[in-house]
């Protein structure tokens, strides 16, 4: 991986780990947004970390910008050096696939589409090589996701798949965005999965909803009263495919304040996912199932 660095206006570093997304560069960002922060140099006012790079902004008349590039930089030796191990949470996400929802909103927005003569599982299905949506909805859900990133708009996960590269799903935006997207939304863009947090336009390919509310700025949920947003960098998903049987139970239990997700806590390290990703994924997944 080689770092870029580029000025972003008169306020900002930009700071790109790899063009391309990876587990490595995602550390690599991270460590180094963390010792920016530890550094506290004086000027900058934020920080904010993505898939593979992130931004310091910092204030100008405080700290020059080539001083501040300066001092970005002569932290990239430690960040490099930083473990790569961390103590987070896997999650059990219910997601309805097919939904009437997604389907009915996919279709007012077919002009957009890449291939307008199906649906959005269709086309994934096709372009990356399954004879049917069963078997990409299948490699969708059976290995766990990410979290490599919060944002885009409030709460909103972009998820990662623990896979070996070759066996990543591939599937591009809309030619052009949606103006509508149901809240809750389980969408797709290049490598990502998305949930959608909130009802809004969109892009991504559309898969199907979650009944498990993500973002809630009043924090009536109940697992959401300590914080308005559910995910958090690091965060592991496994995706359970259910029924609208199922999708109608949760939507009650969310009401009633008695539906909490299930959670379990793990340790995850990347030179060993990396040594052997399916005996990692296979002791992430057993955790969950113990929780």
């Amino acid at each position: 991986m080689k770092t870029r660095y580029t000025h972003g206006g008169d306020e900002h570093i930009y700071v790109e780990m790899d063009d391309e997304m990876s587990l490595d560069a995602f550390f690599k960002s991270l460590s180094m947004s963390n010792a920016v922060a530890e550094a506290k140099i004086n000027g900058v006012t934020e920080i904010c970390p993505a898939n593979a790079s992130f931004q310091v902004r910092f204030n100008p008349d405080v700290i020059a910008p080539d001083n501040i590039m300066m001092r970005v930089k002569e932290l990239e030796h430690s960040a490099e050096n930083a473990e790569k191990r961390l103590t987070t949470r896997i999650v059990e996400v219910p997601v309805y696939y097919q939904d009437p929802w997604t389907h009915e909103t996919l279709m007012r927005f077919r002009e957009r589409h890449q291939d307008p003569s199906g649906s959005d599982l269709d086309y994934a299905a096709k372009i990356n090589g399954f004879d049917t949506v069963d078997d990409f909805i299948e490699a969708h859900h059976s290995q766990p996701w990410f979290v490599s990133m919060v944002g885009f708009v409030a709460g909103l996960p972009f998820l990662y798949q623990l896979v070996e590269r070759e066996r990543q799903l591939q599937v591009p935006k809309y030619l052009s965005p949606r103006t509508d997207t149901p809240k809750q939304t389980v969408g797709y863009g290049g490598c990502f999965s998305c949930v959608y947090s909130v009802r809004g336009a969109g892009g991504y390919q559309m898969f199907g909803v979650t009944p498990m509310p993500i973002y809630d700025p009043e924090q009536k949920v109940t697992y959401l009263k300590d914080f308005m947003v559910f995910f958090k960098p690091g965060d592991i998903v496994k995706w359970k495919p259910i029924d609208r049987a199922e999708y109608d139970r949760i939507l009650i239990a969310v009401e009633d304040g008695t539906y909490v997700p299930r959670i379990a806590e793990v340790d995850f390290d990347l030179d060993d996912f990396n040594a052997d990703m399916r005996g990692t994924n296979a002791k992430l997944l057993e955790a969950l199932n113990d929780a």
